[in-house]
């Protein structure tokens, strides 16, 4: 084993990151990595090899200096509190694009814990956790299906597993957005969620978000259409994402001023959710 101890570029929390004091993951091939945070906000990680070690960095994304967008946007009126009361917070990621991928897919639906349900049997299913693109290209449309997928959904994501080097897309910043957006069943959303968890980008919101969408009915007193949380992330520029994540766990919280989930559940009409 490797042990190293890391110290996080910009305000960094493993626990509010993690959801958990003591982080421990399974990774591709069968590597392992675990870490803890010390009082001076040190990073210890303890991996199988360096492999394991370098993954462990980019899942937890320990190497991304937020100190910007912290600055930027800690006196915001609508996102403000948010960053100051969950300083240090990152979006957690997944080992490989292809379980973003799954995860992404997957999340198309309404009740995000049925969303998280068949993720995981998915994942049971392929029989390697994290999954890579080979593992869940060997499932087939129905094999999906028999987990819960919906039709449409199997066929787009056996089409992506199969079709589209998705482990490439980390090293194509400039042509990945694109590239995912050309494929039929993927919209702005799932792009934003592959983006956040699996590409370890800042700069794309998770537009048409269920919980986005919640967030402006509350403030508005009706319900908006999906696109609209397209002009709620816009003043965040190159990091819409990163506020999408604060956004949303602000508004579980209760810290984005003016809006309340009781507020919203109170509102008559939902919505679909985006693609």
């Amino acid at each position: 084993m490797l042990e190293a101890a890391i110290r996080p570029r910009g305000p960094y929390s493993l626990a509010l990151t993690t959801a958990t004091a003591a982080w421990n993951a399974r990774l591709p091939a069968g590597r392992t990595a675990s870490a803890h945070q010390l009082r001076d906000g040190t990073v210890v990680v303890r991996a199988t090899d360096a492999v394991a070690l370098g993954e462990a960095r980019f899942v937890l994304a320990l190497d991304d200096d937020t100190s910007e967008f912290h600055g930027r946007f800690a006196s915001d009126p609508l996102l403000g509190p948010s960053v100051r009361a969950l300083r240090g917070l990152r979006p957690r990621r997944t080992a490989t694009v292809a379980h973003a991928t799954l995860k992404a897919v997957c999340g198309q639906l309404v009740q995000s814990r049925r969303g998280r349900e068949i993720e995981r049997a998915v994942v049971r299913a392929c029989g390697e956790d994290p999954p890579r693109r080979e593992s869940l290209a060997r499932l087939s449309p129905a094999a999906l299906c028999s987990h819960g997928l919906a039709a449409s959904r199997a066929a787009t994501l056996v089409r992506l597993v199969r079709t589209v080097d998705l482990e490439s897309l980390r090293g194509s910043p400039d042509t990945a957005v694109p590239r995912l957006l050309r494929e039929r069943g993927v919209g702005p959303w799932t792009v934003g969620v592959v983006s956040l968890h699996g590409l370890g980008r800042y700069d794309v919101g998770l537009v048409g978000d269920l919980g986005l969408v919640k967030l402006l009915a509350s403030l508005r007193g009706s319900w908006p259409d999906a696109a609209d949380t397209a002009g709620l992330l816009e003043p965040y520029r190159e990091w819409q994402g990163l506020a999408s994540v604060f956004l949303l766990q602000g508004f579980k919280r209760g810290l984005v001023p003016g809006a309340s989930m009781d507020r919203a559940r109170s509102l008559p009409r939902l919505v679909r959710p985006a693609a």
